[in-house]
């Protein structure tokens, strides 16, 4: 027999000790929840005789066909190419896409959120702020939309998580300019707006340890998304005051490597890998622009197709019905070799 009556999912998830996502998954397929999960949440029907309605739960899934694409700033050139690339796989699934950007604002990040809810989208894709982002709200959103986080994880909420494997990234361009040349200094900003910079400072300091080398980082000063202009002072700095170590710089992005690239431009210094050149420059992300620098920009790039077209099936599978266990998939990068080191 019951012991009490029990109203609705939330109500539900709460008293069985699971998240409601997992219990969500569970009455649309109890197979794609882990034997222990599923264990927990029988043994708690039956002791609430607890049954979800159905109806309810197929109504809530006739929803629009909008989908919501949500990144930190759509005038970041990558950002701009992974919603444009999950553009065109909303309109090819027949979907409607709506594009929207938080600004690099946490408060702004969760009123785009309550604007998405009200709007009732079938899905959404969602690049969070990271550690800047208001957690809960994230995780309430989660739980009322169908939405895959992409970029930059946060905990384990919605449908799962699809990105680049940013260790991967800074590990494998630094093996390759420690076998090319002098190893790197790591060129990064003290205070980040982006998450990912951290992870690949702790892949560079481990791999320059991997490679018997002593690592190097300099940390310059700078807030917000303006990392052209970040690089370009922080670089000005480090370069007259003797801080680079080596004649080899490795930046946390490409926007940050192409400030650095001005700011030796305005001093006079010669970058590249050929005879006469003074210091070499790398970047990391694979920017749309960083084939453009003077000289060209080696970098290590995302796999904007792969990660788009793999966040998509995630999300549209989900969408028609088949929710699958939480899963993060990290995505390798590309190494392009030009002419800047």
């Amino acid at each position: 027999m019951g012991e009490q009556k029990i109203r609705n999912m939330e109500e539900f998830a709460s008293l069985s000790g699971i998240s409601r996502p997992t219990v969500s998954k569970y009455f649309h397929d109890p197979e794609s929840v882990k034997a222990g999960t599923r264990a927990k949440i029988e043994a708690t029907l039956e002791r609430y005789d607890y049954r979800p309605n159905i109806y309810a739960m197929n109504q809530n899934r006739k929803l629009t066909k909008t989908v919501g694409v949500v990144v930190p700033l759509l005038s970041d050139p990558y950002f701009a190419e992974i919603a444009r690339n999950l553009e065109d796989h909303c309109i090819a699934a027949g979907y409607r896409p709506t594009l929207f950007s938080s600004h690099g604002n946490p408060a702004h990040e969760v009123e785009v959120l309550d604007t998405l809810r009200s709007l009732k989208p079938a899905g959404v894709f969602l690049a969070p702020l990271g550690r800047a982002s208001d957690h809960k709200a994230l995780e309430r959103f989660c739980n009322d939309v169908p939405t895959l986080i992409f970029d930059s994880s946060v905990d384990e909420i919605g449908l799962g998580f699809v990105g680049s494997d940013n260790f991967q990234f800074t590990a494998h361009i630094t093996d390759y300019l420690c076998r090319t040349g002098e190893p790197p200094c790591f060129f990064e900003m003290k205070t980040p707006a982006n998450p990912n910079a951290h992870r690949r400072r702790l892949s560079y300091l481990k791999a320059m340890e991997k490679f018997g080398h002593s690592p190097k980082v300099i940390s310059v000063d700078g807030l917000g998304w303006q990392f052209e202009e970040i690089g370009r002072l922080g670089g000005h700095e480090a370069l007259k005051n003797g801080r680079f170590s080596t004649n080899t710089i490795l930046c946390s992005n490409d926007r940050l490597a192409i400030g650095l690239l001005t700011a030796c431009f305005e001093q006079n210094i010669r970058v590249g890998r050929v005879e006469g050149c003074t210091i070499r420059v790398a970047g990391q992300d694979g920017h749309p622009h960083s084939r453009y620098t003077c000289p060209p920009l080696t970098t290590i790039s995302h796999n904007y197709d792969a990660v788009s077209q793999v966040a998509a099936e995630a999300l549209f599978t989900a969408i028609e019905g088949q929710v699958y266990p939480w899963k993060s998939t990290r995505l390798e990068g590309k190494l392009i070799l030009r002419d800047s080191a």
